[in-house]
């Protein structure tokens, strides 16, 4: 939370931590932001994600196509770019070379020198493939105007302790930022295993928070058919009479009026998953972001609903198969 917000961290910082702690073996400054990418015959929104030289091997990311920019690039800020497999889609068209062309980010020309292999969506679900890798020099000093970092990502040796390594880092930031005994710090140091920890208990939490809300809906939701049905029970009482009298059992008017809850139940839940689908397609259309309606959910969407319908409307439907047949056609 707030990640990007602090401002004291600086590219200084980054290199004297690769200096002075042991056990680092690459480090990649971070500055991120998001804008329009424009090519010769397309543009696309896509994250730009400034960099140093180490970011493929920090991350296991080889190059599909090109190369990655070099040490030399992000000293001079050079205005190179690499693609995402979808970035690349997106600007110019799947399976192409780019690598050579320009495209513009913001108002400032890049050169394309290479195309990333395809990683696929994140542990946090944004998709690692729609980006476009840039020296984070680039991005400080002709994208965003600012001269610190937002991050500093770093690969330690094998068999480091990552507490170890924690406390050193945190001892040479705080010296550097000269913060007080009792001040608090001004950066934050998380190795994969935490934050991956913090997402688990995120999505735990927001899977149980959507679960009762979903509940609650489907409740009230019950609750309403159970009422529409026994009124109808109410207002048809003598055709349900006439209907027992000329022969037709309990089990055909449980069924009758079951049927109708579990279509009314359907004919809801096809409403819903039609808005559910239209909200998916503006939230992707609007926010940029990539919304994916699969048959599975669709299919228990309405499995849910049938199973609703057949629940909540099974006691009324019972009330009118236990009607006496006299009592119904008597009444008024």
């Amino acid at each position: 939370q707030g990640f990007g917000n602090t401002t004291t961290l600086t590219p200084e910082d980054a290199r004297t931590i690769a200096r002075e702690v042991p056990g680092i073996d690459y480090f990649s400054p971070g500055v991120n932001t998001r804008q329009q990418v424009v090519a010769e015959v397309a543009n696309w929104n896509t994250q730009i994600q400034g960099a140093g030289a180490d970011l493929p091997a920090i991350r296991a990311w080889s190059m599909e196509v090109g190369a990655f920019f070099t040490a030399q690039d992000v000293d001079r800020a050079e205005k190179v770019a690499v693609l995402g497999g979808v970035a690349r889609d997106e600007l110019f068209g799947a399976g192409t070379d780019p690598t050579g062309a320009t495209v513009r980010i913001g108002n400032q020309p890049f050169r394309v020198v290479g195309v990333l292999a395809r990683k696929g969506q994140a542990a946090m679900g944004p998709d690692q493939d729609d980006t476009v890798v840039v020296p984070y020099t680039t991005v400080q000093k002709k994208l965003l105007g600012i001269s610190h970092l937002q991050n500093i990502t770093i690969s330690t040796a094998n068999g480091v302790p990552f507490q170890s390594m924690s406390d050193q880092i945190t001892a040479l930031l705080r010296a550097r930022h000269q913060l007080a005994a009792d001040e608090p710090d001004d950066f934050s140091v998380r190795s994969l295993e935490e934050m991956a920890t913090v997402l688990t208990s995120t999505t735990t939490t927001m899977t149980w928070l959507l679960a009762s809300i979903a509940a609650v809906s489907l409740l009230v939701g019950g609750i309403g058919i159970m009422k529409i049905m026994l009124v109808s029970v109410t207002e048809r009482t003598g055709e349900i009479g006439l209907r027992l009298s000329v022969g037709a059992g309990d089990i055909d008017v449980l069924l009758q009026f079951l049927v109708e809850a579990v279509v009314l139940s359907l004919a809801g839940g096809a409403i819903g998953v039609a808005a559910g689908v239209a909200a998916s397609m503006a939230v992707s259309s609007i926010m940029g972001w990539t919304a994916v309606v699969t048959g599975e959910a669709v299919l228990m969407s309405f499995g849910f609903a049938a199973a609703v319908g057949v629940f909540f409307g099974f006691y009324p439907a019972r009330k009118a198969a236990a009607l006496d047949p006299i009592a119904a056609l008597r009444y008024e």
